[in-house]
């Protein structure tokens, strides 16, 4: 008959972007780049990023005056902005820098 490891007590979980980033209200979604971390959003302000539903789609668009602007850099105003779905606002981008060396310049 053996002792118990003492050590058994001292084992950590795993890290991840949900237990370093995420409060009860925010996901984490995982993008082409890496991860972001998505929260509601209550009040829309100049500058924010944040993931809309558009054309059956959702894409991450930053909110400039009265427009929408995409990653692609199209605009999404007027009539058009009316039929965006505000899905939540970007708090924070986790890119990964594994994979294409060409990217990253270290």
């Amino acid at each position: 008959m053996g002792f118990v490891s003492p050590a058994t007590d001292y084992v950590e979980q795993r890290l991840s972007p949900a237990s370093i980033c995420t409060t009860n209200e925010s996901r984490i979604l995982e993008t082409s780049t890496g991860f972001a971390v998505v929260e509601p959003v209550s009040r829309l302000t100049q500058g924010q990023v944040l993931l809309i539903l558009s054309g059956g789609r959702t894409q991450f668009a930053k909110l400039r005056g009265r427009a929408l602007i995409t990653d692609d850099g199209e605009a999404i105003e007027g009539a058009a902005a009316e039929e965006v779905e505000v899905m939540g606002r970007v708090t924070f981008f986790i890119n990964s820098v594994d994979g294409d060396g060409d990217n990253c310049p270290v």
